[in-house]
């Protein structure tokens, strides 16, 4: 896993770095999604609530269309879909503790799993490995971001 800025990244992920979040592959398919650290420290570092709405379970959503909701004291928002997808499940461990997706966001602070439905056309705008992180780092440098 790379730090950079403080900001933990991990190679193996893909990520939309405008939105800060990420997708990585599972078995059959499946894709884990959730927010990076760095959308953790932007939404203040201490969450309230996150909260991936009922209806949407079964449902179709499409790229960078909101999957769910983020509440902390500086700030309440959507956390986008990284790819189109149909939620199959939500993370049930984040009713009870919604810090875990900032204390371990690539580990048990996933957000939801999906099942992508355009993978091949969408993940041309997503970035992994050293180059993804290499432009994540371009990033959190150009807007003088840090997760310390």
């Amino acid at each position: 896993m790379a730090t950079i800025r403080g900001c933990n990244l991990p190679e193996d992920l893909f990520y939309n770095i405008e939105k800060h979040v990420w997708a990585k592959t599972l078995d059959g398919g499946v894709l884990r999604v959730g927010m990076t650290s760095v959308a953790g420290k932007l939404a203040g570092g201490k969450l309230n609530a996150v909260t991936v709405k009922a209806k949407n379970i079964g449902q179709e959503i499409k790229q960078a269309k909101s999957l769910a909701t983020v509440e902390s004291s500086k700030f309440v928002g959507p956390v986008p879909i990284p790819v189109s997808g149909i939620v199959l499940r939500a993370n049930e461990k984040l009713a009870a503790d919604p810090n875990i997706a900032i204390s371990d966001p690539y580990g048990e602070g996933w957000i939801a799993e999906i099942q992508p439905t355009a993978w091949d056309a969408e993940q041309g705008a997503l970035v992994s490995g050293a180059d993804g992180v290499a432009k994540y780092q371009a990033k959190l440098e150009a807007e003088n971001i840090s997760c310390d």
